[in-house]
């Protein structure tokens, strides 16, 4: 076997043995039949909780063990192909067989990959918030730039992205945005993006030129269905309600239709105007703050493993996970896993998949998460 198509194969193995390994390979097929054994029995929907949570597992238990057979069947094809060309010098069948071992190697990347989403919320669809941080003009743009990075990603993994919830910036920009991205693994995919992200150019708002430093935050949670519970004290949520400030003609400028809860405990506050109904907006507003503490009860069992900010970081120097520097040079850099891109065009347009496989990889490895203060000027 011709060099090239050697470390292919080598890296196909070391994928599929990790695959394995989050698999628990030699107890998986006992596992589904256990499921589907569960799933077959008449009295499953009895408790519809229990039976969507069984019917879950077992749709995604089933869909990895198919896919690891079709990646190891691949890879034996593309070997076989590849040994029958060589024992017959047919160029023209090793070639093909190379081929074949280039297409299942990018495949066992993706599900290497995708082997690390295996947290509890990982499979959910996601909010997505973004926040300026001091500075003005300068952060809602840089806010608006980082919203725009996260619904283009979505968007080119062919999610349905909706904007929630919008508050436009003084001059331009955004003071903040939410985002819900609908679609398998989002929530696994993006929670790393959550913390300060920072931002440094030639102002375009500067009349002098001048080199600007930016900040905005980002938080991730995941979207949770009836199935999820969680508690929430009525007496700890102080409601409070507002015109919209968003589209919809009249109507918007004569009722209160808008709703903000602040969680006292927690001190999580939620707007939601996305609806003309008042009543609609208080659900809204209460099912994303239950996935908020549902979130945060998530990361208080990842502090054991992982040294994680803590929720309330200020939004500012020494707390960024990665910096984005357009002049006097081009680079973005994520301070906790050291990946970068020369191109930063490409990264605000959603090319961000290495930074978060690299972030998801390190937490696979067990690998902490403190940040740095990062030595670009």
């Amino acid at each position: 076997m011709r060099a090239e198509a050697q470390k292919l194969s080598d890296d196909i193995k070391e994928a599929i043995a990790l695959l394995r390994r989050s698999l628990d390979w030699e107890t998986a097929e006992d596992r589904l039949a256990s499921l589907n054994a569960k799933a077959e029995d008449p009295n499953l929907w009895s408790d519809a909780k229990n039976a969507q949570k069984v019917m879950r597992q077992r749709q995604t238990l089933e869909r990895s063990v198919e896919d690891f057979k079709r990646l190891q069947r691949d890879y034996d094809d593309a070997l076989t192909l590849i040994e029958l060309g060589e024992a017959e010098s047919d160029e023209a069948s090793v070639s093909e067989g190379e081929a074949a071992l280039k297409r299942v190697d990018l495949e066992a990347h993706r599900r290497s990959v995708e082997a690390m989403l295996s947290g509890e919320a990982d499979g959910m669809s996601t909010y997505v918030e973004v926040h300026a941080g001091a500075g003005g003009t300068e952060s809602q743009d840089w806010a608006s730039m980082l919203a725009r990075m996260y619904a283009r990603w979505g968007e080119r993994r062919g999610y349905k992205v909706k904007l929630i919830d919008e508050s436009p910036g003084e001059e331009a920009g955004i003071k903040s945005a939410t985002f819900e991205i609908d679609g398998d693994n989002a929530f696994g995919w993006l929670k790393t993006e959550a913390g300060v992200h920072r931002l440094v150019r030639i102002s375009p708002f500067d009349s002098n030129a001048r080199r600007h430093t930016s900040f905005a935050s980002v938080t991730v949670y995941p979207v949770i269905d009836d199935t999820i519970e969680v508690d929430i004290n009525p007496a700890d949520v102080d409601i409070s309600f507002a015109r919209s400030s968003g589209a919809g003609g009249q109507h918007v400028n004569r009722t209160e239709s808008a709703v903000r809860l602040v969680h006292k405990p927690s001190g999580i506050v939620i707007f939601a105007q996305e609806q003309r109904s008042q009543h609609q907006n208080k659900d809204i507003a209460f099912r994303r703050l239950k996935a908020r503490l549902y979130e945060m009860e998530l990361k208080k069992r990842e502090a054991k493993a992982n040294a994680e900010q803590a929720a309330k970081t200020d939004i500012g120097w020494g707390h960024q996970i990665r910096s984005y520097v357009l002049q006097p040079y081009q680079l973005v850099k994520d301070l906790r896993t050291g990946a970068q891109s020369t191109n930063p065009s490409e990264v605000l347009d959603g090319d961000i998949d290495p930074f978060i496989e690299a972030a998801l990889s390190q937490r696979l490895k067990g690998g902490g998460e403190a940040i740095v203060v990062d030595d670009l000027d």
